[in-house]
């Protein structure tokens, strides 16, 4: 099974809806019968590349339909969970014997990956208040909305450039709130170390943010 999309289907934007056979559904799609459900599943499952390709030109629309329902059409939130929807169908699909059963699966799927979606935005925000407190960074970004936007993209841009090892301790600190004698205890260095390694860190975070604004400014 891959651990991934098939390359075949890596940056496709919105493919067409297959329409050859099977009965029409409500939203323009097509039901498959049984025994081409059981057919295109067991395939997915064994990590057939043309099979995956069969499924994207299928269900793409519809699962993006779906969830743009659920968002109450927030299409670029609509779109994110699809993309991670989607991993997760490569990941672990199974075979399925009737196209109801099928669906509810992928809509169950569809359904967790806006939820975890949501749930890194708003840890990005909460990381956006805190990263801020530290740094000290209010004179600098100001408070309006875009501002804090701005400030949120270039914060994801630094800290996805900072090496493995200050990367993991920022996302240790300030994503999943370990405390710092929790991060020394794991990391057998002294509490002492950990807050150096963290105020290094958040001021390289900071410098890199400041000049990446002066450069947008001149």
């Amino acid at each position: 099974m891959p651990a991934a999309l098939p390359v075949a289907l890596v940056g496709r934007a919105s493919p067409r809806v297959a329409r050859a056979g099977g009965d029409p559904l409500e939203d323009g799609s097509r039901r498959h019968p049984p025994h081409q459900i059981a057919a295109l599943t067991g395939a997915l499952a064994r990590g057939d590349e043309a099979a995956f390709r069969e499924f994207f030109d299928a269900y793409f629309d519809r699962l993006l339909r779906y969830l743009l329902v659920v968002t109450g059409g927030n299409e670029p939130a609509a779109r994110e969970a699809l993309q991670a929807a989607l991993i997760r169908v490569a990941r672990h699909v199974k075979p399925f014997d009737t196209e109801e059963k099928f669906w509810s699966w992928l809509t169950v799927l569809a359904r967790t990956a806006l939820a975890d979606e949501s749930k890194k935005q708003r840890r990005w925000f909460a990381f956006l208040e805190r990263f801020s407190r530290h740094a000290e960074t209010e004179d600098s970004f100001g408070s309006d909305g875009a501002a804090d936007e701005k400030l949120r993209a270039l914060l994801k841009q630094n800290l996805s450039a900072l090496p493995p090892g200050e990367r993991d301790l920022v996302e240790q600190k300030y994503f999943l709130r370990r405390s710092v004698r929790e991060i020394a205890g794991a990391g057998g260095i002294t509490e002492k170390a950990v807050e150096s390694r963290l105020s290094r860190t958040r001021q390289k975070l900071k410098d890199a943010i400041v000049a990446s604004l002066k450069h947008d400014q001149a």
